[in-house]
């Protein structure tokens, strides 16, 4: 324990250097936040914690695209080559990168609600204790999906065309840019395997200021978060390569196609119980309400 703690603050020096780390931590979050709010929010205080939301989903969802680059490059840079030379595991590495990650996430998180309370007005926060669990589940699983995505790559090139096709599918099919129940019926049955869909829909749940939606209701998406965290976790544990000339096993990407078994699972009962759509569309309400109009002033 006491190396992994050395470890993850070594990794934050670390990250702290890594500027695709800091963009898609703290720079890409905070653009996305006054774009959503200022913009698609139209004075509507009410609409805040709804968009607040997915800004955080978002948030949370680049924790797998800064930590599956960030590894790749300490790999190919010979970085964890010397970390080798320690009496460090793998598993102690991985976990001192998601440590690391929530730690160094936690700030942008902090400063996105005091912005939105302050600037924007936002008229309340919800569940607040749902929240929590939802954006530290979240930060942990597609932290380990961003490890997976390491192991399985052998160079820079070959990691961010992955990332971005996933990021692609993360973004655009998870209600987290373009509200789910506007997306087609196609396009929404595909997007019910998807773990970003989960996480967006349990947080604008979570944010509703009307009816914010208890933790035990969201059982089911909690259960495939974890199964999915520990399923990557031990992938990437077994997939990990220290040496920058080592290359993935030709089945190393059917092994990381297990990590999201729990959410296969979940989308097949999904698209047949579409527990996710229903609550969606009531959530969506929300920003679709015009801002209510100030007081009036009498001339004199």
């Amino acid at each position: 324990m006491k190396n992994t703690w050395a470890l993850t603050l070594s990794r934050m020096r670390l990250a702290m250097r890594n500027r695709a780390f800091l963009f898609f931590s703290l720079i890409m979050p905070l653009v996305f936040l006054f774009v959503y709010a200022g913009i698609l929010g139209r004075g509507n205080r009410e609409a805040i914690p709804y968009l607040l939301a997915d800004v955080l989903a978002l948030t949370v969802m680049g924790s797998f695209w800064g930590l599956s680059v960030q590894l790749v490059t300490f790999r190919e840079q010979g970085i964890l080559r010397r970390f080798r030379v320690a009496p460090i595991s793998a598993s102690s590495m991985l976990a001192s990168s998601i440590i690391s990650n929530y730690v160094l996430t936690i700030p942008t998180i902090v400063i996105e609600f005091f912005l939105s309370r302050k600037l924007f007005h936002m008229s309340g926060m919800g569940n607040l204790i749902g929240v929590a669990v939802l954006l530290t589940l979240g930060v942990v699983t597609f932290a380990t999906l961003g490890l997976v995505i390491a192991s399985v790559t052998n160079t820079m090139q070959e990691t961010q065309i992955i990332n971005q096709i996933i990021w692609f599918a993360f973004l655009f099919l998870s209600g987290a840019t373009v509200p789910f129940p506007s997306l087609p019926g196609a396009v929404q049955r595909v997007a019910y395997f998807l773990p970003a869909t989960y996480l967006v829909s349990g947080l604008q749940q979570s944010m509703s200021v009307t009816n914010p939606v208890k933790l035990s209701e969201l059982g089911l998406d909690l259960a495939s978060m974890i199964g999915c965290t520990v399923i990557a976790f031990l992938v990437s544990a077994q997939l990990f390569r220290w040496e920058p000339e080592a290359k993935a096993p030709r089945r190393a990407k059917l092994w990381a196609a297990a990590a999201i078994i729990p959410f296969l699972l979940l989308g097949i009962w999904e698209n047949k119980y579409p527990h996710v759509l229903s609550r969606s569309i009531s959530d969506y309400r929300l920003i679709d309400q015009p801002s209510p109009p100030g007081p009036r002033t009498s001339a004199h």
